[in-house]
């Protein structure tokens, strides 16, 4: 006889993304914002950051605190703004003047703290800024005819880049190890795309999904868009994770000398 499982009501309020307007935060706005900052995402971008930063000591927490922060200002809150402005992809109804705001205060900051760089560190910083600033603002705004929306902007912008950023601004310079780290960068953040893209379409662009896998003993799984989402999403909270407790690691390192 075979057994079934009975797949989940997908007549449900399908969300944007798994960490979308969470029930933690009462306000309405205050979850938009919550959605349009992609806070796994933006975790696992610092975690490259400071990944890099504490490949070889000694290491200069005061920097690596500047460069979380610009980070966290480029691409958590910059970056991130406009592209909801650009499309609306995650459907808010943030004001457009509130997007604009956002991206140009948080990019402009980030800029700011590497022009202190600049001064304090390297005056070579100033080729970081252009590139880091190009990147968020060209990619997401998907300027020059979209040539800058590939995936191998994203792999290399929010992959390679600030784990290569966040050295040279311990170090003034760029050692053998940190091109291997940032090789790490953008395998793990190619990883997060292979999984999120489809996760994103299932989401955002599907309105159902029929059909049932027949396994090998016979039983039968009917499928949902919440049974394909499961594991795609599970794996990218994993993936989260897992850059977190490599940074955490490295850091702890540092610290204890």
């Amino acid at each position: 006889m075979r057994r079934s499982k009975r797949p989940r009501d997908e007549a449900a309020h399908v969300v944007p993304s798994f960490y979308a307007q969470p029930k933690f935060l009462t306000r309405p706005r205050l979850r938009e914002w919550w959605t349009v900052l992609h806070p796994p995402y933006t975790v696992l971008h610092l975690s490259l950051v400071t990944i890099g930063a504490c490949l070889a000591g000694p290491v200069n927490m005061a920097r690596l605190a500047v460069t979380l922060v610009a980070f966290l200002l480029a691409v958590g809150v910059g970056a991130h703004s406009l592209d909801e402005l650009h499309g609306r992809p995650l459907k808010t109804s943030i004001p457009t003047r509130e997007l604009i705001i956002a991206s140009c205060i948080s990019i402009g900051g980030a800029v700011a703290l590497g022009v202190v760089g600049m001064i304090l560190v390297s005056p070579y910083l100033a080729i970081f800024i252009f590139v880091g600033a190009l990147i968020a603002i060209g990619y997401n705004l998907e300027l020059f005819h979209g040539r800058l929306h590939t995936g191998t902007v994203l792999v290399f912008g929010w992959g390679a880049f600030p784990v290569l950023t966040a050295y040279f601004a311990q170090h003034a310079d760029l050692g053998v190890a940190s091109f291997f780290a940032a090789a790490f960068g953008a395998l793990i953040t190619r990883i997060q795309r292979q999984l999120s893209s489809p996760a994103r379409d299932l989401r955002r662009r599907t309105d159902s999904v029929e059909g049932v896998m027949v396994r090998a003993d016979g039983t039968t799984v009917p499928l949902s868009r919440q049974t394909m989402l499961e594991p795609l999403e599970g794996a990218l909270k994993t993936l989260c994770w897992s850059g977190v407790a490599i940074a955490m690691a490295l850091a702890y390192l540092q610290l204890r000398h």
